[in-house]
């Protein structure tokens, strides 16, 4: 961000604050007071363990790995189309986009397997890309080209597809199966109406407003930006919405894996810069359940937390741990979606500590959107997780607080 919008939101958030009875300032808000999840089916998640700093053959070689052992691939017919969908909200490298090498992996598998066509595409953040009806600023492309994804999955022969680059038209309405916190509908690509299956490539790492961006969050980059406004504007229910997001019909139709690198985590600020964790033993993590792949996630992430040096841990490093900061962010975010009007009505955005899975709201509210809190049965994908680890993330991720 430039010095003078910088300066230009410190303004505009502290008039928000000084209006008598803004919606801005926002009603209490606690975690989501629905019904305690109910236990859900149990659901495999595989997991490959790579040493630090390891050879990027190596990497894809693991990632290759965890996806064969993640899923038999029996959904794919020889010359189908598959769309594999990163998380690219800035043009920076891999933690704070998805890891190159294993997108690249999940290509060239694919295409072993027998697909015709493999995309690779997402539309990025409005802070860096914004489409409206009348006109388009910024590249989605030339931020993939920046942190090297583009180049890694075209060597690997995917072709790439940018949402905004089709214009504001190329979207359809699609909505949640199972969910009632959006007023409107969902606002989804129409290359999805193309393509024979989806494979969801998350990251593991920090979000300056979720508190984290896993799998779930990833459904963002998919949402054209009039959608992307009313999931900012009407915080109160924000992290229900990402869990309904994940839960449109086209996604739960065609998406059949989600696999993500975590050699590599962001543990602080997020979600384009942050304090980079690389612990001796690195994950790649797979499962054909999204919410069964964040839980797992999401454990890692906590862990990868309690190692991140006490220095980093403060509010200018990680801006999640401030109300204030949450708040001015969320606003900020809706001012380049909507303008001041809108900014001035939104709905406050209320942090909260994530320390344990039942901590993330989006997290407990899929496991009611999706028929339950999964058993995960964690499955070594490889010889390379050492069983203290493995053992650790099962204890994690299974605990009930």
């Amino acid at each position: 961000m430039k010095r003078r919008e910088f300066l230009e939101m410190m303004a505009g958030a502290i008039a928000l604050a000084l209006v008598p009875g803004s919606r801005a300032r926002g009603s209490d808000q606690t975690a989501d007071s629905g019904p305690s999840p109910e236990p859900g089916p149990a659901t495999d998640v595989f997991v490959a363990g790579v040493p630090r700093d390891v050879p990027q053959g190596d990497l894809k070689r693991a990632a290759r790995e965890t996806a064969e052992a993640a899923d038999d691939f029996s959904w794919l017919s020889k010359g189908d189309t598959v769309f594999i969908k990163p998380a690219l909200n800035s043009g920076n490298p891999y933690p704070a986009t998805t890891s190159p090498t294993a997108v690249a992996a999940v290509v060239e598998l694919l295409k072993d397997r027998g697909a015709g066509r493999v995309l690779v595409g997402d539309m990025c953040g409005v802070e860096h890309v914004k489409l409206t009806p009348e006109k388009l600023t910024g590249s989605s492309r030339q931020l993939m080209k920046a942190g090297g994804m583009a180049q890694a999955v075209e060597r690997a022969g995917a072709e790439l597809h940018f949402f905004e680059e089709d214009g504001w038209n190329a979207f359809y309405e699609d909505y949640p199966v199972n969910g009632a916190h959006w007023k409107g509908p969902i606002m989804m690509p129409n290359i999805l109406k193309e393509v024979d299956h989806i494979v969801l490539m998350p990251r593991c790492a920090r979000h300056i407003l979720a508190g984290s961006t896993l799998g779930l969050k990833a459904a963002v980059g998919w949402w054209r930006y009039d959608t992307r406004l009313e999931y900012h504007h009407d915080a109160a229910d924000f992290h229900e919405k990402t869990a309904e997001g994940n839960a449109v019909s086209t996604l739960l139709d065609k998406q059949r894996l989600v696999i993500s690198a975590a050699d590599k985590t962001l543990t602080t600020f997020g979600p384009d810069k942050g304090y980079v964790s690389q612990p001796e033993t690195g994950l790649i993590m797979a499962s054909s359940s999204v919410v069964a792949h964040d839980m797992v996630s999401l454990a890692w992430l906590l862990d990868n937390w309690e190692n991140t040096p006490e220095t980093e841990k403060g509010v200018f490093s990680d801006p999640y741990t401030s109300q204030f900061a949450v708040t001015l962010a969320n606003h900020m975010v809706v001012k380049w979606l909507g303008g001041w009007k809108q900014a001035f009505s939104s709905q406050k955005l209320i942090r909260k500590d994530i320390n344990t899975l039942m901590d993330d709201r989006a997290l407990t509210h899929a496991y009611r959107v999706f028929g339950g809190r999964p058993k995960v049965i964690l499955n070594a994908a490889n010889d390379g997780i050492p069983d203290e680890l493995k053992n650790r993330l099962g204890d994690m991720t299974n605990a009930r607080a």
